[in-house]
């Protein structure tokens, strides 16, 4: 503010004049936001105003400890006592922590008041409405007046966030800096300006951050009143932080277990560290459940969660002798820990244990019905710091809940050697030699391991049935070397070996039967030998690969085909391993099978947790495969027309064909391995796989069955000639998408007429074409679709019948509107001529609310759902249910 000293007397003497109280004011010239300091108005400053006060005033003194910061984008006008300030357009006081905007405001320093009120154009659109900002608490309301001492004020048609929703009141009155009360207010969780549902609040009480606790109430839905659900009072919890309190349940039936609430308990906010939920599922017909949960977390340390949960689930009719009741047991527990905590070490957890029928008889999603394989790890690693080593410890858990097996390694440890390189000089100088090419690795593992079914794992012995060993694996690769600078050579050895410590014996006893490990009845007798025994194999092979390239170029110069490229890469090897079989080794022993005198080989590691012994027979084998790829140039023509230069695209013609097999040098028949096929390649965007497996060997036509050590080019003719097809799998798939225009982006999708759309301030309309219909939007749905089909086909003689599956898959979704949404998803099995899991889905938004339809139309988990429910997770009790479930048609568990 500076205005002359001329203008400020002449002010004055006006105001004395006229006998008035003089006025000072501020124009659009000057918009400067200034602090009520200046000399000339000397009662804004609190020191000054309190030693120009008269002695009997002294009850009215300001006692408002920092200066009041205000502005305006129009005009301000201070009187000349300095007592009244009044604000126009985008005003704004600003007092310690507080902050208040608004078209007008009053700013009175004799009574600490402040008053605010927005303005109400021709339109009626109010322009200006007063915000109230007071650390994080925020709200906007019609009309608000103040006191910057006692903290109290008036304000009418307040809306203000408490938490998740949003207070409405017609009337409030601020009491403390912390509480309001409040009369015809709405309490909702719908962020519209004129929310489309809310509970109406006769009266209320609004404790900031804590809680809100109201009088009479009822539900209002799109401005229609529900007076049948009035409820006398109400509690709504409204803190920033979590909190402790009772869970409520969700209600239902089901025609095998009947009415339900399922999932109401209390939850225990213990501290910052962890909290705890325990909740319980009651059925009419005698099912209950239980429910523990906890999460947990140390900043810069660890976090996780922790879950049991126990079923009893009761079936049938005691009168009709079918009642019986099913115990299941989930367990789960994930815990990860901060990379910052430890670089060299971490531990983690992720267990998922349940009993077979867990799932089956519980699930409430499709996902978690068709699960049928789950595992566990609890794992921790170290790594040595400089150091090539590193060394991994964890407990595994694997499951298959069809057959009800279960697998457990407790524990299985790792220690690991990087690849390092002996010869290699620290201070190298000049080229590498060839020696210093030679690396070294290193694998240890050691596993204790059973599996069993549930519930037999318990009464198993650890020291007979728990399969143990260490497995070590040496690896060492030799410098790779070229010929002929096209063809690079690749040597290496390997060094495998396991240390057991268990073996078998195996005798003939005439006098007895026994039974193998298939159940079988024999008179040979397997005893178990205590004690360590090396198993090992070792070998080396010699690799050698290549690439061969070959152009085709059309004579004609105009062809749109510039050029064919084909890429060959053929790939060969050899492998030797010694004969393990021999007598020296000690791998393979005799044992006499029946009266006859028969004998047959038998392995002493039978059963091992890392396999067998070597297999018998010295092996010497050549391997051979070779892959393709073709590729064409053509002429871009989507290319600019302007541009002179030619432009060219890569069309991929076979992304790979490649044909591999083996050739056993010193195996006395059968040298030959099966040949194997395989290939993928695009045709215009639809992705196609294929292979085969070649048998090269005929079939003895007495029995069907047995091979014959003689080729098929040798005997068949045409096609056969190559060897019969054993097996042969082709699949392809492609997805489809709604594209994205230029001008469409961005603009409302698949818009319904009648819905809300606010245009940018662009200037003037356009006129609409000739032709067009300006009442509805263009019509642009979003949608995505695939499909997958797999061929199988298999046949190990060609006097069987071959095996054929087909299976077609699809699946899809849509967005008609920018609110509704459907879902697709279907297998058919064209062989056996039915649909498998199939499910449709269709979604509503609506806006706070939403609304969701799920069907299963056939199947075992034939089924539907309706829900339209609220989307704030605080009201997520507020809904509506209809649904018919799998476990409502009597199948048998």
């Amino acid at each position: 503010m500076h205005k002359t000293a001329l203008t400020y007397i002449f002010l004055l003497f006006a105001g004395v004049v006229f006998g008035q109280e003089p006025l000072i004011s501020q124009s659009r010239a000057d918009t400067l936001p200034g602090i009520i300091d200046n000399p000339f108005l000397a009662p804004i400053d609190t020191k000054v105003t309190s030693m120009n006060l008269p002695k009997s005033d002294t009850s009215r003194r300001m006692v408002i400890d920092e200066p009041v910061k205000y502005s305006a984008e129009d005009s301000m006008i201070i009187s000349a006592s300095g007592r009244k300030a009044y604000l126009y357009n985008n005003a704004k006081v600003t007092f310690k922590d507080i902050e208040l905007s608004a078209y007008y405001i009053e700013l009175d320093l004799k009574t600490k008041e402040v008053y605010a009120e927005g303005f109400t154009d021709t339109s009626g659109v109010v322009i200006g409405a007063p915000v109230f900002k007071d650390g994080g608490e925020e709200f906007e309301s019609k009309t608000m007046r103040y006191n910057f001492i006692s903290q109290k004020g008036i304000i009418t048609d307040v809306k203000s966030a408490q938490g998740e929703g949003y207070i409405h009141s017609a009337w409030t009155k601020k009491i403390s800096p912390d509480e309001y009360i409040l009369r015809d207010g709405k309490y909702t969780t719908c962020d519209a300006s004129h929310p489309h549902f809310y509970l109406h609040l006769t009266k209320a009480k609004v404790i900031k951050n804590k809680k809100i606790v109201t009088g009479p109430a009822y539900m209002v839905l799109e401005d229609l009143p529900l007076y049948f659900a009035i409820i006398p009072f109400g509690y709504f919890p409204s803190t920033p932080t979590y909190s402790s309190g009772i869970i409520m349940p969700t209600y239902g039936e089901e025609q095998n277990r009947g009415f339900f609430l399922r999932d109401g308990g209390y939850y225990w906010a213990a501290g910052r560290y962890f909290d705890l939920a325990v909740t319980g599922d009651i059925y009419s017909k005698g099912s209950w459940a239980t429910s523990v949960q906890s999460k947990y977390k140390l900043k810069y340390h660890f976090s996780g969660s922790f879950g049991i949960d126990y079923t009893v689930n009761a079936y049938g009719d005691k009168a009709l002798g079918t009642f019986n009741k099913t115990p299941q047991l989930r367990i789960s527990w994930s815990h990860s820990q901060d990379a910052k905590a430890n670089p060299n070490r971490t531990f983690s957890a992720s267990v998922n244990f349940s009993t077979s029928g867990y799932d089956k008889q519980n699930a409430l999603s499709a996902q978690n019905y068709l699960t049928t394989q789950k595992s566990s790890s609890i794992s921790y690693s170290k790594k040595w710091e400089n150091l090539p080593f590193s060394m991994t410890a964890n407990l595994r858990h694997s499951q298959n809940s069809r057959d009800s097996t279960l697998t457990l390694s407790l524990p299985e440890m790792t220690f690991s050697m990087t690849k390092i390189y002996p010869f290699k000089r620290k201070n190298r100088v000049g080229k590498v030699k060839w020696y210093e090419k030679f690396g070294v690795s290193y694998t240890a593992n050691m596993r204790n391991t059973i599996t069993a079914r549930e519930d037999e794992i318990l009464q198993k012995s650890l020291t007979k049935d728990w399969k143990n060993g260490i497995k070590h694996n040496t690896s060492i690769s030799l410098p790779n070397f070229n010929l002929m600078k096209y063809i690079n050579f690749s040597p290496s050895f390997s060094y495998n070996e396991v240390w057991y410590f268990r073996t078998q014996k195996k005798t003939y006893d005439e006098n007895n039967i026994y039974y193998d490990r298939f159940n079988k009845p024999t008179h040979v007798r397997t005893d178990t030998i205590s004690g360590l025994k090396r198993n090992f194999q070792y070998g080396y092979s010699l690799s050698a690969s290549t690439n061969i390239y070959g152009n085709f170029v059309p004579l004609n110069p105009n062809s749109r085909i510039k050029g064919i490229r084909h890429k060959m890469t053929p790939s060969l090897s050899f492998n030797y391993r010694p004969d393990f079989g021999n007598p020296n080794f000690g791998f393979w022993k005799q044992v006499q099978v029946d009266s006859t005198g028969r004998t047959e080989y038998y392995d002493i590691f039978e059963g091992g947790i890392y396999g067998g012994a070597p297999s018998r027979g010295a092996s010497g084998s050549i391997s051979l495969s070779v892959s393709n790829n073709l590729e064409m140039k053509v002429q871009d023509t989507k290319s600019d027309s302007t541009d002179t230069k030619e432009k060219y695209r890569k069309v991929k013609l076979l992304d790979n064909l490649s044909f591999g097999t083996s050739y056993n040098l010193v195996a006395d028949s059968f040298n030959l391995s099966v040949i194997n096929i395989r290939g993928r390649t695009t045709v215009k965007g639809v992705n196609v796989n294929f292979g085969s497996i070649l048998d090269p060997y005929i079939i003895s036509p007495e029995d069907s069955v047995t091979l014959i050590d003689e080729y098929a080019w040798n005997h068949k003719k045409g096609l056969a000639k190559l060897g019969r097809i054993t097996r042969a799998n082709l699949s392809f798939g492609m997805s489809f998408k709604s594209k994205k225009g230029g001008k469409k982006e961005g603009k409302g999708v698949g818009r319904e007429v009648g819905e809300e759309d606010t245009p940018p301030d662009e200037g003037p309309e356009e006129a609409p074409l000739p032709g067009s219909t300006p009442s509805y939007s263009e019509f642009d749905i979003p949608w995505d679709f695939r499909f997958d089909y797999t061929f199988g086909y298999t046949r190990r003689t060609p006097y069987e019948k071959p095996r054929i599956t087909q299976t077609l898959s699809l699946s899809g979704s849509a967005k008609i509107t920018q609110k509704w949404s459907i879902q697709m998803n279907t297998n058919y099995d064209i062989a056996a001529g039915e649909f498998s899991f199939t499910t449709f889905n269709v979604s509503r938004n609506l806006h706070c609310w939403r609304m969701v339809f799920n069907f299963v139309p056939f199947g075992f988990r034939k089924s539907y759902s309706f829900t339209l429910s609220a989307n704030s997770a605080m009201l997520k009790d507020l809904k509506i249910m209809k649904n018919k479930s799998n476990y409502d048609y009597n199948y048998n568990y």
